[in-house]
């Protein structure tokens, strides 16, 4: 083969040569050109290096004692491209010298040990070897040091390394031009040293300038152990220019622009803040509006109720259609390079059994198989990079349309889909949908493959290539019915998962009522039955795979089986050569046939989740000509409602408001009132838009601010919640905090406004969070305010305070509509609407409609009465004198204006620690940091079944590996070379044992995929059961600092993965481990000396594998925390949709959730390109040592070894680089999976409340009998590092005793609920019932004695009678008694389905009001000694609060009640009054004694709610 073209075109090396010859004797011109006299100086020269770096380290190890600098400080701009390839260039030549090193010693070793030629080869290439591995190993040592002085004696060197390099390589083209024997080798040796030269002298010589100018800022911070990283990349602007946007085609094409990246996630654990930017094509702000208009336009009008599964598929394809043609041709090029090698085979065995072609034909077969490995490899990498960046797109296109459609869906259409199953269409749907991108090219490209395998089967076996497609059909058609079987299983599948988790969370949202009332083990039994019947389906799914999995792991077999049969029945001769080629055709097609399973299922889950979203699209929004919006200021007229009849439900007969008319002009106050159910809250709701009209018009004219009746806050500081969106203006927030009440609370707090507020406001009390929620309303300055009863939820003061300093105060000029059933507050009012069952059945002015009709009428005396129960015990406290005195230990004080700097300084004096930082009630989510623990894996292998079934999973994979390497053996040692050569064996026996190991190996295939699915399932079961366990016996303090999301989270995606990924991800490594042992073992029976190539590549991929994982795993772990801030936001956002609408902020949240998602497709981006930088470099490893393996080939002369083995080598050998990069790539993608294990873990091992049943510790069947409490020396704090709540209080209330308990809201009056309960644990004291430390009896012993009505009303989604009845105690009869006495009997009886009527999610479809009422009627059930009563009655009007108050009087008259109200009529009738004020008891005595002190603060509270009773507030 000629290299170098003619003579001619060399003119100046003939010269050249021509002169050194005029000018040397004879003798020293034939030395000088003598082969052995070059490989004696380039020996010789690596000495010298070898010396001179020993020299060096000895120098700068007495000067420095760092021996590693000096040698390398010429290579310095480290961290560079240059350093970096100067790095890969020594490792480079180390590992030529170590292959010809071999070589050599092969050829002596042949020679007889006698060839001394080879032997001065040998040693020179030792010494190559041995010096070029110590410059690397310097290289990567001194990364990380400094060092000015450059070494003159390496640049010395390097100047007669390239003379010597390039008088070799000169001497080798001039003796081939001579047609004198060069030896290719060699050759190649020369012009690789020659290159490497060159580029080690121009980073050595022509880089200094730039390396010491970076000195300063990338090397000091890093010996300082500083991370300023992200400084730098946030001065050069990282947000304008990504890692990924800025690189140049060669970092591109390397991945290298991920180095530094990988870099830093080996100094420190990487944060978010170290993951740089997504490129704006890459950011959800771009694609969003994309997809949106992609998905409007194939939807043809723009209205996006008509979305069908293809439109949504359509609109995803052309919103990254470029990317998807880009990695089809990516995939086109992988796929035809990757059948070069079988292609080639048969060629390569008839070489290697002496028919030459033509000369050097070897190399070029090597050359060959090389590059098409390379272009293989090049393709794959970036086709998988590609299409991981699409998945991440196209994720967050739809996670962004969910939420969109989230803010603007009908309360109707809610209905329907809960909280949960929106969030799953997030966290799961949205999610799969972007990992099947990696699937996206499979179907059409297994069609590709087959095609080219047939056609490399009909060169090599002519027409039995038909007996592999009918094969290959056949096997494609047997999956058509289990394929279906995956789809109905999937879809089931998804459907229980939805309940699941419709019910977990709303579970998790109401568990302190579980705790409170003692159920939560009932609920939890509810999750378990709930997860058996998804078990169900995926126990079906999961059994369906295996054998998905047994029939295409089979397939290869028998379509070689089928192939093979139809060349013995057509009469073709079967040689070694066609054989080792249809082999590697077959184990090429493996792949897909393998992954077709997968690829298939893939394709069903998508489908699945691609319907699921696209009905959830179709469904009704809001809508949007309810109300008609007028300009502001174009009328005076705020609202005007005409003829209104309007319904939640439209295709409901009895609609929810009828014939409405009412006009609210500018600057009025108009109350709305009426009973319980009568359409008060839904009459604001129409005015919002949010109730569907049936006819009529709403005119509302200017901005609306809204305060609905349960407060919705949003987890973030109190600031944020009051700004909620607005600019900073301080004036008007101070007027705004000291307007609600709220500047105390804020002294109070140790953060103040800065308080980071747990989820749905969990760190707060209910006053706190509606005064928060006036709070935003006012800071809004809207035109318009509606408040649905915000005053119910604050004492009584607080309550007159409100409507004074709001409504009459900052909102006098405005229009205010408000709900409210406290009837001091109506004759305020400019117009009163008095609502009965949907209609305005009175309005007017106070005094007007007070003499127009009875309805009003009955309102108005239940409160006179309630007022006339206070006034007369005023009256009678006259005569009595106080016994309150010091032998109470009470501190009289102002309950209301307490002095706030005392109870700062008081709080201060009561934190923990002076000297510790206060923290946040809710903290970052933990993370696990450093590589995932052996423990987790251990854990996870040995939970289903003690790990008994692994060995047999094992066992079985090895068995399959050996019985398919012993057929492709028998295959290629029993058939001929060539048609020259006789058969060893008749083709009848060729067969039988073909088929016979081929039947083996399928059989050992189902069994492993049989054990595997089966302990994957176990062990997921187990998870799931002992996370819910654990969480479920958490103390409520978890509950608390611990956002739903998380634990959602937890129980979604992570089980997911552990239900569906983790299992094979296991058997994956496994097997991929035992493939490549086979090959390796098939390898090293041609030639041992692949393990002299084989060991350094190892070594160097779990080098880069361990490079590589420390950034990999921590990407993989952020991605999992910020994935629970998407979905709380998420969450937290449909339940507060109607809040958002109000304020018209819809636009804002969005962004929040751009910048959410945007946050998680960050870390999912950039773990993507390490998983490539990584499986890049191995690829280039494995080509290297493929084709160094067939350089040993083709180098060892004819005869030695049997050319069949040797193609069998090769046949394995083409898949050596695919099995070794994916054995890392498993390994990589196990430990980012498994760290869903270690999440489910980390929650289940918290630590769990006291026991719920103590055996040697159980009270009496009939305690509580008498019903007292006694308190002594109570201290509680929320958690060890927050202030104390309650602060030394020591009382009793006596059996059978009313006891009333008031104070200022957060005074601490819930939180000794709380601890009654033991939902907190006292820090000291005690509390004793009956005598009984409640502390040293079980948590149901106790709970489930006591009966509390709890502030927040609570019902779950199910029927009247769980709801009243969740344990399933008591009859029917029992259920209708309780709720006649709790005046609901009417109600459900007037509904079809009577006790089975259903209860919607939250209660949704029963007022707030019936569902206090279903509270008390679940303690009417339980007929508890002890009741509490926390502020029971704040959302029911008057009469009904009067209907409750007689209730519990008649039924629990001989119990000890304990009454937390806002009302004063609620506790004025008790036996006992209890006032709290900062966690201390203020007063504490009966109401007439108390009332008897005109100092008392008590009486203070009396007087004011007395006088604002009476007063009109004008």
């Amino acid at each position: 083969m000629d290299f170098l073209g003619s003579t001619k075109d060399n003119g100046m090396l003939t010269v050249l040569f021509s002169f050194s010859e005029s000018i040397l004797p004879p003798e020293s011109r034939s030395f000088l050109l003598e082969p052995l006299f070059l490989r004696w100086v380039s020996g010789f020269l690596h000495a010298v290096l070898l010396l001179v770096l020993f020299c060096s380290w000895v120098r700068d190890k007495i000067r420095r004692n760092n021996g590693y600098v000096v040698v390398t400080e010429s290579l310095k701009y480290r961290r560079d491209f240059e350093f970096k390839s100067a790095m890969f260039c020594s490792v480079a030549l180390s590992l030529l010298n170590l292959v010809l090193m071999s070589l050599s010693g092969f050829h002596w070793y042949e020679s007889g040990w006698s060839d001394e030629e080879e032997l001065v080869s040998l040693v020179g290439f030792l010494s190559g070897m041995v010096s070029w591995g110590i410059l690397s190993i310097c290289l990567h040592r001194c990364s990380d040091c400094e060092h000015k002085k450059s070494p003159f004696l390496i640049r010395l060197w390097l100047v007669f390394y390239l003379a010597v390099s390039c008088y070799s390589l000169v001497v080798d083209i001039v003796m081939y031009k001579r047609h004198k024997t060069v030896t290719v080798h060699l050759l190649v040796y020369n012009i690789v040293a020659f290159s490497a030269a060159l580029f080690l002298g121009y980073v050595a010589f022509f880089k200094k300038a730039r390396g010491n100018d970076s000195n300063g800022v990338l090397e000091e911070p890093l010996l300082n152990g500083e991370s300023s990283v992200l400084e730098l990349n946030k001065a050069n602007g990282s947000d304008e220019a990504t890692p990924y946007s800025k690189a140049g085609i060669l970092g591109l094409l390397t991945f290298s622009w991920m180095s530094p990246l990988i870099n830093l996630g080996n100094m420190k654990a990487l944060d978010l803040e170290d993951v740089p930017q997504l490129h704006d094509n890459d950011s959800v702000v771009k694609l969003a509006p994309k997809f949106r208009i992609m998905l409007e336009s194939s939807d043809g009008g723009g209205e996006r109720s008509g979305v069908t599964t293809f439109k949504l598929m359509k609109a995803l394809f052309f919103s990254a259609q470029w990317e998807i043609i880009v990695t089809a041709f990516l995939v086109f090029i992988y796929t035809v390079a990757s059948y070069v090698g079988p292609a080639l085979i048969d060629t390569f065995v008839q070489y290697l059994n002496g028919r030459r072609q033509y000369n050097n034909e070897g190399y070029v077969l090597v050359i060959t198989f090389f590059v098409a490995k390379v272009v293989e490899c090049l393709s794959q990498r970036h086709w998988f990079f590609r299409l991981q960046k699409v998945g991440i797109r196209m994720r967050s296109s739809l996670v962004a349309m969910i939420y969109e459609k989230g803010l603007t869906l009908s309360c109707h259409s809610k209905q329907g889909r809960t909280s949960g199953e929106i969030i799953n269409f997030m966290t799961v749907d949205a999610e799969r949908i972007g990992n099947f991108s990696w699937y996206m090219h499979d179907p059409w490209m297994v069609l590709l493959q087959v095609g080219l395998a047939l056609w490399i089967l009909y060169r090599n076996l002519g027409l039995a290539s038909l007996a592999a497609l009918i094969a290959t059909i056949l096997v494609m058609l047997v999956n058509i019915p289990f394929g279906r079987m995956q789809e109905r299983f999937q879809e089931k599948l998804m459907e229980a998962k939805d309940n699941r988790m419709k019910s977990t969370s709303e579970i998790l949202r109401n568990m302190r009522i579980l705790k409170l009332q003692g159920w939560e083990m009932k609920f939890l039994s509810k999750i378990f039955d709930l997860r058996k019947s998804e078990e169900g389906w995926l126990k079906k799914y999961v059994y369906n795979s295996a054998i998905i999995s047994f029939v295409f792991w089979g397939a290869p077999t028998l379509v070689s089986v089928s192939t093979f049969g139809a060349c013995i029945l057509l009469g073709i001769p079967l040689e070694s050569g066609k054989i080792l080629s249809a082999l590697a055709t077959f184990r090429i097609l493996q792949e897909p046939i393998y992954n077709l399973p997968d690829t298939i299922s893939m394709l069903v889950q998508t489908k699945v989740s691609l319907d699921r979203i696209a009905s959830y699209l179709c469904l009704d929004n809001l809508q949007p000509d309810v109300v008609e919006r007028l300009p502001q200021g174009s009328s005076d007229i705020a609202v005007e409602v005409t003829n209104s009849t309007l319904s939640w439900d439209v295709s409901s007969a009895n609609p929810t408001l009828k014939d409405i008319n009412f006009k609210v002009f500018n600057g009025m106050k108009v109350a709305v009132c009426g009973t319980v159910g009568s359409g008060k809250s839904s009459l604001l709701s129409s005015i919002l838009g949010e109730v569907p009209k049936i006819s009529g018009s709403l005119k509302v004219c200017g901005t609306k601010a809204y305060v609905a009746q349960s407060p919705w806050i949003q987890s973030g500081k109190i600031e944020d919640n009051i700004l909620f969106g607005k600019p900073m203006e301080r004036e008007r927030y101070e007027k705004v905090l000291e307007a609600c009440s709220l500047k105390k609370d804020l002294e109070i707090l140790s953060f103040g406004d800065q308080t980071v507020i747990g989820e749905r406001g969990i760190n707060l009390s209910g006053g706190q969070k509606q005064r928060i929620q006036i709070a935003r309303a006012l800071y809004q300055d809207a035109d318009i305010y509606l408040f649905d009863d915000p005053f119910s939820a604050v004492d009584a003061h607080t309550g007159s305070h409100l409507f004074k300093e709001v409504l009459l105060g900052l909102l006098c000029s405005k229009s205010v509509i408000y709900v409210t059933h406290q009837v001091e507050f109506l004759p305020a009012a400019d117009l009163i609407l008095f609502m009965k069952d949907g209609r305005i059945s009175q309005a007017g002015k106070y005094n007007d409609i007070l003499n127009s009709g009875t309805d009003f009428m009955e309102l108005i005396g239940a409160h006179q009465e309630a007022l006339a129960v206070v006034n007369s015990v005023d009256t009678n406290s006259v005569s009595e004198t106080s016994a309150l005195g010091e032998e109470n230990g009470v501190v009289r004080d102002d309950a209301i204006g307490f002095d706030g700097k005392q109870e700062g300084q008081d709080l201060k004096n009561d934190k923990p620690d002076s000297g510790e930082p206060q923290r946040q009630l809710v903290q970052e989510e933990e993370r696990e940091k450093g590589s995932v623990a052996l423990s987790v894996y251990w854990k996870y292998i040995t939970l289903a079944y003690g790990g008994a079934l692994v060995p047999f999973i094992l066992l079985a994979q090895v068995l399959f590996q050996l019985l398919q390497i012993g057929s492709n053996y028998w295959m290629a040692w029993a058939t001929p070379v060539s048609k020259d050569v006789e058969a060893t064996v008749n083709l009848s026996t060729l067969m039988i044992v073909y088929v016979a190991l081929a039947v083996g190996s399928s059989l050992c295939i189902l069994f492993r995929a049989t054990l595997l699915v089966t302990a994957g399932y176990k062990t997921a079961t187990e998870l799931f059961h002992r996370m819910h366990h654990c969480i479920f016996r958490s103390p409520m303090s978890f509950f608390d600092s611990t956002p739903s999301g998380r634990i959602m989270n937890r129980a979604s995606t992570d089980q997911s993965a552990v239900d569906l990924d983790i299992p094979y991800q296991f058997g994956s490594v496994a097997i991929t481990v035992i493939q490549l042992i086979g090959i390796i073992g098939v390898m090293s029976q041609v030639s041992w000396l692949v393990f002299l190539v084989f060991i350094p590549v190892v070594a160097a991929s779990i080098w880069y594998q361990r490079y590589y994982i420390a950034a990999a795993r921590e990407l993989s772990r952020l991605v999992g925390v910020c994935k629970a801030p998407l979905i709380q936001h998420f969450a937290e956002t449909i339940s507060g949709s109607t809040t958002i609408r109000s304020f018209s902020q819809e636009s804002r949240f969005r962004s929040d959730n751009m910048r959410l998602s945007d946050g998680y497709s960050r870390p999912k981006f950039y773990s993507a390109g390490a998983m490539e930088w990584l499986c890049f470099r191995l690829d280039v490893l494995s080509s290297l040592t493929f084709a160094f393996s067939l350089v040993f080939l083709i180098s060892i002369p004819t005869g030695v070894i049997d050319p069949s083995l040797a193609g069998l080598a090769v046949t394995y050998g083409l898949s050596l680089n695919t099995m070794q990069a994916w054995l890392i790539w498993t390994l990589c993608n196990l430990e980012n999976k498994i760290i869903s294990v270690e999440r489910i873990l980390q929650y289940a091992s918290v630590p769990g409340e006291p026991p719920l049943v103590i055996e040697s510790n159980r009270p009496e069947q009939s305690w509580p009998s008498r019903g007292e409490v006694d308190i002594r020396d109570l201290q509680v704090r929320y958690a060890p590092h927050m202030p104390l709540v309650l602060r030394g209080i020591t009382c009793t209330f006596k059996g059978g005793l009313r006891t009333g308990i008031v104070g200022r809201t957060g005074s601490g009056k819930s939180t000794l609920i709380q601890t009654l309960f033991r939902i907190v644990e006292p820090s000291a004291g005690e509390i004793r019932i009956d005598g009984v430390n409640i502390l040293t009896i079980g948590l149901h012993d106790l709970r489930l004695r006591l009966s509390i009505i709890p502030q927040d009303p609570t019902m779950f989604e199910g029927t009247v009678r769980s709801n009243l009845d969740p344990l399933e105690e008591y009859t029917d009869d029992q259920i209708w008694e309780a709720l006649d006495k709790c005046q609901l009997g009417d109600e459900v009886r007037k509904k079809e389905q009577k006790l089975d009527s259903s209860v919607s999610e939250n209660g949704e479809n029963w007022s707030m009001g019936q569902r206090q009422l279903v509270c008390l009627g679940r303690v009417l059930l339980k007929r508890s000694k002890i009741l509490v009563n926390d502020e029971a009655t704040a959302s029911v009007d008057t009469a009904t609060d009067y209907l409750i108050q007689k209730t519990l009087r008649d039924h629990f008259a001989d119990c000890t009640v304990i009454t937390i109200a806002h009302r004063i009529s609620s506790v004025i009738d008790s036996d006992m009054v209890l006032l709290l004020g900062n966690g201390i008891i203020e007063e504490y005595d009966s109401p007439v004694r108390l009332l008897e002190d005109k100092s008392s603060s008590f009486g203070k509270l009396v007087a004011e709610y007395t006088a604002r009773s009476s007063s009109s507030f004008d």
